[in-house]
């Protein structure tokens, strides 16, 4: 068992490599943007954002999930080929339906959005964005499935590279504003895209099997409402936060959501790696008892990394951005921790999956999404962002709760519940601790560093791990 996690982490690890460039930079060019935009300027990108994450939910998150359960259904070659084919050219001709349409109507879109019909441009470059991600994370499936995570990163920097350079020359040197952003942002993406279409060409080709895709479809169909009710619960908040206060509003919390994205990076690097790797275990056993030590050992580095993220938000904040950010720094402690339910929500969501009963998953997402609008409703207007955060981190902890219930029915799972629980409120009160407290940088880091000792304290570690945590700090052993 400790093989696989072992195997987990190396393909995790790797994953990260292209993931924490990605979200470094996206943290990096917080100066950037925060000195080039106002914080109405970033609330517009933002919510262009949630816009396109919605798109995806609607148009490929079916298919991404089929992609991966219909790979590992054989071995031969052959019929490998024919997933990866059949899915590429739905992608392909789904997506650029939905964003010629969206070009058509950018107009009226812009009015939806943001009541004007100004800001059209910014919409067609979020639409061609759209296509150009859409398309790219298909074809860089391909690698994850094949679990070549070193080829996967190499394409990853690329795309970072490449976009850095174009956001930097349109927002500083050409002032282009949030367009500059945007465009910079897809420049990347279809550069590296156009050139894995050349490196996999013989991967792909001009076959489309329809008895596949309906069975594909069969397959994820259902999930499509699950990855709406899940867009809800993750960007929704934008919608909520631009209609009901303003753009201004919306620039804050949006900061606030990036610090607590350095979380999000490490658990996009855990994402990539984890369908391969959950279902090329065959026996179910052996898949049990690795799930359970996953979601113990995820929630572990989860909750750690939210509880120095809540307590060390002021600083960074102060670091990354200039003043008119600086209040964004009070969301980043409940959406960092709304991210750990999150991660812990992805480990137990692959017991449907294996169990190929995903047709109900929408239920306990749907639940979780209603509950995050009607908090958002209830919340926002008299508490502003602070509101949206906590509709966020309720929401996020019932679609945990709700999905482990479920996946335990049709994927029986022993997890380490009370290890779990224990995890969660440690981290929780040292947390609220120091913000009520409202502790010195010093302190604040001496409550982090402590959070390991604190879960020694409270009985946490099974003999072997404290055998291995004796063996890496002699100290514990005294």
């Amino acid at each position: 068992m400790f093989a696989r996690i072992i195997e987990l982490l190396r393909h995790s690890a790797i994953y990260g490599l292209g993931s924490i460039a990605a979200r470094i930079i996206g943290v990096l060019l917080l100066p950037l943007y925060t000195r080039y935009l106002s914080p109405s300027d970033y609330g517009l990108i933002e919510t262009l954002v949630a816009l396109s994450a919605v798109l995806t939910a609607l148009v490929a998150q079916g298919m991404k999930s089929a992609f991966f359960r219909f790979y590992f259904d054989s071995a031969e070659p052959e019929r490998r080929r024919l997933v990866v084919r059949t899915a590429f050219w739905y992608v392909m001709a789904a997506s650029t339906v939905v964003t010629a349409a969206g070009i058509a109507l950018a107009p009226q879109v812009s009015w939806l959005l943001f009541g004007t019909h100004g800001h059209g441009g910014l919409v067609t470059a979020a639409f061609i964005g759209f296509w150009a991600a859409l398309n790219y994370e298909q074809l860089t499936s391909l690698f994850r499935v094949e679990q070549r995570s070193t080829a996967y990163v190499a394409a990853t920097l690329a795309n970072v590279g490449i976009t850095i350079a174009a956001t930097v020359v349109l927002v500083v040197v050409f002032h282009k504003g949030p367009l500059g952003v945007l465009v910079g942002n897809f420049i990347g993406t279809l550069i590296v895209y156009a050139a894995l279409l050349t490196y996999s060409r013989r991967a792909l080709g001009l076959q489309f099997d329809r008895r596949l895709y309906r069975a594909m479809n069969r397959f994820g169909l259902p999930l499509v409402p699950s990855a709406v009710a899940l867009w809800l619960t993750n960007f929704s908040d934008r919608f909520f936060l631009i209609k009901l206060t303003d753009a201004h509003e919306v620039g804050l919390y949006s900061i606030g959501v990036r610090v607590a994205s350095a979380l999000v990076l490490l658990l996009t690097a855990f994402r990539l790696a984890w369908p391969a790797f959950a279902y090329s275990i065959d026996d179910d056993r052996e898949a049990q008892r690795t799930y359970s030590f996953v979601l113990t050992y995820v929630v572990y580095v989860c909750c750690w990394i939210a509880l120095a993220l809540g307590l060390l938000a002021p600083w960074i904040v102060r670091l990354i951005t200039t003043r008119p950010f600086y209040p964004a720094q009070n969301v980043v402690a409940p959406l960092a921790f709304g991210v750990a339910a999150f991660g812990a929500y992805v480990v137990v969501q692959i017991g449907t999956g294996r169990a190929r009963q995903t047709r109900s998953n929408w239920l306990v997402t749907g639940v979780a999404a209603v509950l995050n609008v009607a908090l958002n409703f209830a919340l926002i207007p008299p508490y502003g962002r602070m509101g949206a955060a906590i509709a966020t981190v309720a929401a996020y902890t019932l679609l945990f709760v709700g999905m482990a219930w479920r996946a335990q029915r049709v994927f029986p799972v022993s997890y380490q519940w009370r290890r779990v629980a224990t995890l969660g409120l440690a981290s929780v009160a040292l947390t609220v601790f120091g913000k009520v407290m409202d502790v010195p940088l010093g302190v604040a880091l001496a409550l982090t560093a402590s959070f390991p000792l604190v879960l020694l304290l409270l009985g946490f570690y099974l003999p072997v791990e404290r055998q291995r945590l004796r063996r890496l700090l002699p100290i514990l052993g005294r």
